[in-house]
């Protein structure tokens, strides 16, 4: 059977099926966007207003620090490592403009993922908020990284505001950010330093998102500026926004869908951005009040999160003219009960790290429910048999393969992983999802189950055979393995089996494994519970039979 993009897909009238791309780096949607829109607010954090020209005059100065200062140069890796705030968008298109390549990171993680991806990148710039400075000043002491930028949130914001800033965020200053290889971020602000004119193309690496999958540490997908800049634009033009537009931005941006739907997108169209730190109903609510928001993507859970907070009947949130998002199914019954208090459909979209956020999303005017949604511009999505390469019909599940302008050209320094994620159909290079979908006779995808091992842990994706991987650095283990279990009070919980090393010095302690665990990687992923076995069941080729433990 042979299929062309879209030949059984819904499609909107009002919508182009074609997708042009301005030919430019993505950091050069704010040289265009200040030029127009210099004097309008670009982003509303703790009660301060920063306009277009404002923030284009500090993303170039502190590229100009990055290149005269640091020694960025074209092509070099630089870890962002923020939480949402003014400074964190400075930093990211200024690593843009000054030639970088941004390297997101969760603000969760701990010293044995930020070693990870310091030894995988070869970063020698990290952009952290200081509050994350002591997960930091271990990699420094050890001479891991030369130059490590540190921003206090607070400073670009009103202290005074009355939706504070969560502890203990309000009273961190960058001028208690010392030591080697400190800089503040402020000073490279004031230091005046201008970049060298543009020297990356559209074609250059511009974000490598790290995806965790099935087998050993995350991987890191190169993204171009011109496969940044395909899932924005289509964004744009499929759920029309203008500088008009007012986004609240809950989602984090160290997440393609935070980054691209809320930071890069805004920017790009002229819109604002209303910058929230920390997930918290009530604040979200209350700046929807205030400022008017007209656009919110969240993920599931904050959706459900507001609808079910005391006082929800009594927001107003009239201004909404459209919300959506992903990474679950949203519930019928929940998607039902926000239609009728807030009169809008909840938008429901998929994509992955791999995509540089959605290669499908319902259509406005005729959306479904606990659906991907239809395949977007240029996206040639299939269903294949798993592990095969026959397509399957209408109606039958199998996996999502695709050739998209988004997909990523490939995992960083890792030829052999790029191999097995692509397979050859008509000439073209279609990417492996992993996931299990069917499509129905109008062109709709539909989640059925996932081909790769993952734990959801309250909306994160916990992929075992990281967890796996930094626990073998535990001196008392010889080997684990993490499935999911189940606790009446959290849901889905990571639970390990633990293979105690005979040869240790001390014989290992759950409480102790799991504070250790505490220390190297992001809470969520942490073993709530730990199991010492004897031996894990492994098969004749020596795999382990992860299932038999779950």
């Amino acid at each position: 059977m042979t299929t062309t993009p879209h030949s059984h897909s819904y499609w909107p009238s009002d919508i182009p099926r074609e997708m042009v791309l301005p030919d430019r780096c993505v950091d050069a949607n704010l040289d265009a966007t200040a030029e127009r829109f210099g004097t309008r607010d670009a982003i509303i954090f703790q009660g301060r207003h920063i306009r277009f020209a404002e923030l284009h005059g500090h993303v170039q100065a502190m590229a100009g620090y990055l290149q005269n200062r640091c020694r960025l140069t074209r092509g070099d890796r630089v870890l962002l490592y923020m939480q949402n705030s003014p400074q964190c968008i400075i930093s990211y298109y200024a690593i843009l403009r000054a030639g970088g390549v941004v390297v997101p990171v969760n603000p969760m993680n701990k010293h044995g993922e930020l070693e990870y991806l310091l030894q995988d990148t070869g970063a020698q710039i990290m952009m952290i908020g200081v509050e994350l400075a002591d997960n930091v000043r271990q990699l420094i002491a050890d001479g891991a990284i030369p130059h490590v930028i540190g921003a206090s949130y607070i400073e670009m914001g009103d202290p005074g505001d009355d939706l504070p800033l969560p502890d203990p965020l309000p009273g961190l200053r960058e001028a208690d950010f010392t030591g080697p290889a400190t800089h503040r971020f402020n000073e490279a602000l004031a230091a005046g330093e201008s970049p060298r004119p543009r020297e990356t193309t559209p074609d250059d690496m511009a974000v490598i998102p790290y995806s965790s999958g099935t087998t050993g540490q995350p991987k890191g997908c190169v993204h171009t500026h011109r496969t940044v800049m395909a899932t924005l634009v289509g964004g744009a033009l499929w759920n029309p926004s203008d500088e008009n537009d007012i986004h609240l931005a809950t989602l984090p941006y160290f997440h393609v869908t935070g980054m691209q739907n809320s930071m890069n997108t805004p920017i790009y169209v002229g819109g604002c951005v209303v910058l929230l730190t920390r997930w918290n109903a009530l604040y979200a609510a209350k700046l929807i009040e205030r400022h008017r928001i007209t656009r919110w993507r969240s993920i599931t859970t904050m959706a459900i999160d507001l609808l079910n907070h005391p006082g929800f009947d009594s927001f107003n949130l009239s201004s909404l003219t459209g919300i959506g998002g992903g990474g679950a199914a949203m519930p019928d019954a929940v998607a039902r009960k926000m239609k009728d208090r807030i009169g809008l459909d909840y938008i429901e979209g998929y994509g992955l790290s791999e995509t540089m956020a959605a290669t499908h999303i319902n259509p406005l005017d005729a959306p479904k429910n606990q659906c991907l949604g239809v395949p977007l511009f240029e996206v040639d999505a299939r269903i294949l048999e798993p592990g095969g390469t026959r397509e399957l019909e209408i109606g039958e599940p199998g996996e999502i393969v695709m050739n998209a302008p988004q997909v990523f050209k490939g995992y960083w320094n890792n030829p052999q992983a790029t191999e097995a994620a692509f397979i050859d159909i008509d000439g073209k290079p279609f990417f492996r999802t992993g996931d299990i979908a069917y499509r129905d006779a109008e062109g709709y995808f539909f989640m059925v189950d996932r081909v790769k091992r993952m734990v959801n842990v309250s909306g994160f994706k916990v992929w075992p055979a990281e967890v796996e991987a930094l626990m073998h650095h535990h001196p008392a283990i010889s080997e684990a393995c993490v499935v999911g279990s189940y606790d009446d009070r959290r849901g889905e919980i990571v639970k390990a089996y633990v293979v105690p090393n005979a040869a240790a010095e001390k014989t290992p302690d759950a409480d102790d494994i799991i504070a250790w665990c505490r220390q190297e990687m992001a809470a969520y992923k942490c073993p709530r519970a730990i199991e010492f076995v004897d031996a894990l069941p492994k098969s004749a080729s020596g795999k382990v039979l992860w299932k038999e433990l779950s």
